[in-house]
């Protein structure tokens, strides 16, 4: 494997999935039961095709049954699952042909209608799932079977680090991984998990969405709105990625709850808001206020403030909070524009609040939004 990847300019180092390293514990247990030695190393060939040899952790076995451990490594995207031990404990099974693969300690419970898996399955990918039963099968032959569990002896705990209570997965990680190689600074696995929170909710039955781009879009949406948690996706900075994903999976209605400060570029009509790619947040200001007429002296002291927090107490010492409402708008206008002329169509309210003065403006009034969405 090329083990670096050149993002931006700089060298970064690729990892492996918890996919991959179960895949590679299913193997060295198994090959210690076939050869009745230990294994100290075991070499994988992930599901996009890369060879691994991986160190091989905690490795036992009897006649019949073996268990190995391999470390997750996330390389440079390291996330809550970097270091963590992945366990495979396989047993032979004579008397049958089956390969039966589940969970164990730390490895999650679908609970909820719209995954991958069906509810009560282990929280084990489809990928995943089937480079374990490929890899068990060639080296036992078609003829004899075998009951594969994976665990992850610290994963209940690591798990509330991650999306998997918000996705109805319940107890544990999930064993992850569509090409088994972790790519640094990659969008991909975020988006992905975007779009399985959406899918879930459509399965459930809902037609609406109510989208926050982070924690204190969702904290504000629950606790001034009293929208049920359940119901808000974080879409992070991939705003115009989750609205098209939003409008093809089908849903019609859109509900933004954001903070000025994240929310003002859209206005502006930017789609990807982390600001290694877009900032203009206090030109936008600036430009709004001086369609409304606002004074040279009050756009010059907007022009020097750092953020959108800091804007906001010239704003409101010139009375000019009526930008808010006008910033709104354009998100509206703006977000419903790059759905136009798709299917179905779809309607979009805004909300905007800042850490200081709490909720600035919306598209409908307060009232209404409350009514209709909490």
């Amino acid at each position: 494997m090329e083990d670096f990847a050149y993002v931006n300019g700089k060298k970064l180092k690729k990892g492996y999935t918890t996919g991959t390293c179960a895949q590679a514990a299913t193997i060295a247990a198994i090959t210690m039961l076939l050869n009745q030695e230990v294994e100290e190393r075991v070499t994988v060939q992930t599901a996009s095709g890369v060879h691994l040899n991986l160190e091989v952790i905690d490795p036992s076995f009897s006649e019949k049954k073996a268990s190995a451990a391999i470390r997750k490594d996330g390389g440079d995207d390291a996330d809550a699952t970097h270091g963590l031990l992945i366990y495979s404990t396989v047993t032979l099974l004579e008397n049958q042909s089956e390969i039966e693969i589940d969970g164990g300690q730390g490895v999650g419970r679908v609970t909820e209608k719209g995954l991958a898996n069906a509810v009560g399955m282990a929280a084990i990918n489809p990928t995943p799932r089937r480079m374990i039963e490929e890899s068990v099968r060639t080296l036992i032959g078609p003829d004899c079977g075998a009951k594969v569990i994976i665990s992850v002896p610290k994963g209940e705990e690591i798990a509330k680090a991650t999306y998997n209570s918000r996705l109805g997965i319940l107890g544990g990680i999930s064993i992850l991984g569509t090409t088994g190689i972790v790519n640094p600074m990659s969008e991909d696995s975020w988006k992905a998990a975007i779009t399985v929170e959406l899918n879930m909710l459509y399965q459930q039955g809902r037609r609406s969405v109510i989208l926050a781009p982070g924690n204190y879009g969702e904290a504000f949406a629950i606790e001034k709105l009293g929208i049920a948690k359940a119901h808000i996706v974080n879409m992070s900075n991939f705003v115009g990625h989750v609205l098209k994903e939003v409008q093809r999976i089908g849903f019609n209605r859109i509900l933004i709850v954001g903070h000025i400060g994240k929310l003002v570029k859209v206005a502006a009509g930017t789609m990807s808001t982390h600001s290694k790619d877009s900032d203009g947040r206090i030109e936008t200001l600036v430009a709004n206020l001086a369609l409304m007429g606002a004074p040279l002296e009050l756009l010059r002291e907007v022009a020097t403030c750092v953020t959108t927090e800091g804007a906001a107490v010239p704003i409101k010492e010139y009375g000019y909070e009526g930008v808010y409402h006008i910033l709104a708008n354009k998100i509206k206008i703006r977000t419903e524009r790059i759905l136009k002329f798709r299917k179905p169509e779809v309607t979009i309210e805004v909300v905007l609040f800042g850490s200081q003065d709490g909720f600035l403006a919306s598209t409908k009034s307060l009232e209404e939004i409350e009514e209709e969405w909490s």
